[in-house]
């Protein structure tokens, strides 16, 4: 099995975002990459590096407008002087119809959903490098793998078309399973991570022809808040092709298991051309957002379960925070997956 990943993800390095109202080192650190680069080779994974695609294949997920927004928001931001070295949102346009100001103190609070995806010089250099980690993923699928892991840093299941917000810039998940889609016919999408992939929901949720999935904490009491329900099912011809399975904060393996067996018979059912899986690490017991109680024995068994799938399978990096288990989930999951994969 390759994985596949790109030294330009250390280009991004935000600092700080709000925790309960204070300040807080962010958790999406480059580190992030480093030790889970290194698991992936201890599993014995092959590197490739990211190769370069048109932003044709971006511009399918997102509105031209946010990304013209996300390049250039630095260069303006820095222009305004005493500015702080990232642009940070400080106002927003809530729920009631607004119009896109010109000024980038304005576009920051338009296009960023919350303090958590500050954007710093590298940063947009960064999150084009994670789309292009997964987009060469797809393609070693399009090119006869049987799965591939895209280790993309930023993270992009929270990236709406036209917004950032929660650590993520571009939809790294959508943007390859859309890519497949246009060449291989249906897609499945599983969502793993401890946080509900509202981006990626977003993205599909009109459409049949993508089945969206996620198994996440209740949104009620943790991030995203405001998506992620069970009864978000889709809308038009998208009615059906969503599925949530919020389970309560500190759920067991137990529970979390339940949930992946009922996602993976929906994927049966849909019989997709190939599956893309958000893998989110961060529903570990030590991760620091401390959303989930999943062990590394529940981690190995859902990568067995998820390798039990016929179809070609692309591992997309989502969460999973520096914490010193953090390699060691990787490893169970690739473990179990690999396992049930064969020769």
């Amino acid at each position: 099995m390759k994985f596949v990943w790109s030294p330009k993800h250390a280009r991004h390095r935000p600092r700080t975002f709000l925790l309960r109202g204070r300040p807080a080192p962010s958790p999406e650190r480059p580190e992030r990459v480093d030790r889970l680069k290194a698991a992936a080779l201890a599993a014995g994974l092959a590197p490739v590096e990211a190769g370069r695609f048109p932003r044709t294949h971006i511009l399918a997920v997102h509105h031209p407008d946010y990304l013209a927004f996300l390049e250039t928001a630095h260069a303006r931001w820095r222009m305004l002087g005493e500015a702080a070295p990232e642009v940070i949102p400080n106002v927003h346009p809530q729920r009631r119809p607004g119009r896109r100001p010109r000024h980038v103190v304005g576009q920051a609070g338009w296009y960023l959903a919350d303090t958590a995806c500050p954007i710093g010089e590298g940063t947009f250099e960064a999150a084009i490098a994670a789309v292009e980690t997964a987009l060469t993923a797809a393609d070693l699928l399009l090119a006869g793998e049987r799965e591939a892991y895209a280790l993309c840093r930023p993270p992009g299941h929270h990236a709406f078309p036209g917004m950032a917000g929660g650590f993520c810039y571009l939809a790294n998940t959508a943007i390859a399973a859309e890519y497949l889609r246009r060449r291989k016919g249906r897609v499945a999408i599983l969502d793993i991570d401890v946080h509900h992939g509202n981006g990626t929901q977003e993205v599909f949720y009109r459409r049949g022809d993508v089945l969206t999935l996620s198994i996440h904490a209740d949104p009620d009491a943790y991030y995203p808040f405001f998506w992620g329900y069970a009864d978000e099912r889709g809308e038009g011809a998208g009615d059906g092709a969503n599925r949530n399975w919020p389970l309560p904060v500190g759920a067991s393996g137990d529970l979390w298991l339940a949930a992946l067996g009922e996602a993976l018979r929906e994927v049966e059912r849909f019989a997709p051309a190939a599956l893309v899986v958000a893998l989110g690490l961060d529903v570990h017991e030590e991760d620091p957002l401390r959303g989930m109680r999943i062990g590394l024995d529940g981690l190995r068994e859902a990568g067995r379960r998820i390798g039990t799938r016929p179809e070609p399978v692309l591992l997309v990096q989502e969460g999973g925070y520096p914490q010193p288990a953090l390699g060691a989930c990787l490893g169970a999951f690739l473990e179990g997956f690999l396992a049930a994969r064969g020769p």
